[in-house]
């Protein structure tokens, strides 16, 4: 499966202010461009900053039915766009959304070997083929360094309702950049891991997953997302407006 994305994120443009912001933190737009059967489609969000005061809005744009619809189901544990059923909406960048449906508790802080400066991983002197191998990644292209981490506890509320009833969160001491997450089911067992394969983007001078890995320990099955070795890597400088993230620019990219 591949997928073009664009972020916009309104908070660094000259001049903001958080009144400006009007609520939203940023605007995302992924377009499915394979395999043939799914191309075509196209995900847009628009990501408030507090969800409980005005939740995310979502669209899609449905290339069978050439219609732009709302997809209120982009969020918590709605299904990830074509991840088949590996990774939540919320898991997402490791976590995306409203904070609402947990009770959320700083652990602590302890040394942990976590993924780390995953350069090997971000070549493009390497092929997918390389890196996707059988039951997890290759680890001899992965990298691992001891850190020191926050653990960030978040359990399911009484009477709410979430695929994850537990999860566990190891966020960088240096970067808060998620590391790790272990994903628990409702019988307290341990269902899924995340790790988040970190680089240094020195042009934008920001520390960012340049591919996260979602493995479920009960089917056996892995979701690697963000592989671009075979593609142009990411671009922080194309230029972009509020009105390229809208329903109908959306509509009008659908159709081309």
């Amino acid at each position: 499966m591949r997928f073009e994305e664009e972020f916009l994120f309104p908070y660094v443009q000259e001049g903001m202010t958080p009144e400006k912001l009007q609520n939203i933190v940023f605007y995302f737009k992924q377009a499915v461009v394979a395999p043939a059967r799914l191309a075509g489609s196209i995900l847009l969000v628009h990501e408030t900053l507090d969800q409980i005061k005005e939740p995310r809005s979502a669209w899609i744009y449905n290339t069978g039915q050439r219609r732009v619809r709302r997809a209120p189901q982009v969020a918590y544990d709605g299904p990830g766009t074509a991840a088949d059923d590996l990774r939540t909406s919320d898991q997402l960048d490791m976590f995306n959304g409203a904070l609402d449906r947990y009770e959320w508790k700083l652990v602590g802080k302890q040394e942990m070997i976590v993924p780390y400066n995953s350069y090997r991983l971000h070549s493009d002197k390497v092929k997918h083929k390389e890196i996707l191998t059988p039951l997890h990644i290759n680890q001899d292209l992965a990298r691992y360094e001891l850190h020191r981490v926050w653990i960030v506890e978040a359990n399911l509320k009484p009477g709410l309702r979430h695929r994850y009833a537990r999860r566990t969160f190891y966020l960088d001491e240096d970067s808060w950049q998620i590391l790790a997450v272990d994903q628990y089911d409702a019988r307290g067992e341990l269902w899924r891991v995340s790790e988040a394969h970190c680089i240094n983007y020195y042009d934008v001078r920001s520390f960012w997953s340049t591919m996260e890995v979602h493995t479920d320990l009960i089917s056996g099955r892995y979701l690697a997302y963000g592989l671009d070795n075979e593609d142009k890597m990411y671009q922080f400088n194309v230029p972009r407006t509020v009105q390229d993230f809208t329903p109908t620019n959306l509509r009008t990219e659908g159709l081309r």
